[in-house]
């Protein structure tokens, strides 16, 4: 699937409490987003700025599971969460179903208050009940379900969870891209100041 809308800025990264590890759901939302996934996943000693100042480098329309957790502090001092909003890179956050109820709302109000342009929360797994996530006041774009039915295509799926997830996640998309600053993105002031 070619998603203009979903390429205007270069990627997506996709992150979770505890990081990324489950490289299962990230291959799916790549296919159901038409992203391409990216498989050079970041070592969490990795400098968060070198990371993406790659990804820039790389062609628009990748999806990137980060496997550290975004609020993690680095040894280099700081977090993923800090660097992605430095970056205004956007970002997808994962949610496993089982987890702490409070969960989703920390893991939204760190990116939110660190500045990260967050597309929205996807709920992995489980039974999806719209009216609670309604509820709970944040943006969640849908549910993606734990496993994929057996030689079913999650980029063809056409069953309502995939297609409201798909336009959700584009309509917010267009949204942050229209937001996002046609410059260059911003450096943190301690990347700028590493020596090469």
């Amino acid at each position: 699937m070619n998603s203009p809308e979903l390429r205007s800025a270069a990627g997506l990264v996709l992150v979770a409490p505890g990081g990324c590890t489950d490289t299962g759901s990230g291959a799916r939302l790549a296919a159901l987003l038409g992203l391409q996934l990216l498989m050079r996943i970041p070592a969490p000693e990795q400098d968060p700025a070198a990371v993406l100042d790659a990804l820039a480098r790389q062609a628009p329309g990748w999806l990137l599971p980060l496997p550290v957790d975004p609020g993690q502090e680095l040894t280099q001092g700081g977090c993923w969460a800090e660097t992605l909003a430095a970056w205004r890179q956007p970002a997808l956050l994962l949610l496993p179903e089982q987890a702490p109820a409070g969960a989703p709302r920390a893991y939204h109000a760190l990116l939110q208050c660190a500045g990260v342009p967050l597309l929205g929360l996807v709920q992995l797994g489980g039974a999806w009940a719209p009216e609670l996530r309604r509820r709970d006041g944040l943006p969640w774009l849908g549910w993606l379900p734990a496993t994929a039915a057996a030689g079913v295509d999650p980029a063809q799926a056409g069953d309502d969870a995939a297609v409201a997830l798909r336009a959700a996640c584009r309509l917010r998309w267009r949204e942050i891209s229209a937001a996002r600053p046609v410059a260059p993105p911003l450096h943190p002031p301690a990347a700028a100041a590493r020596p090469a």
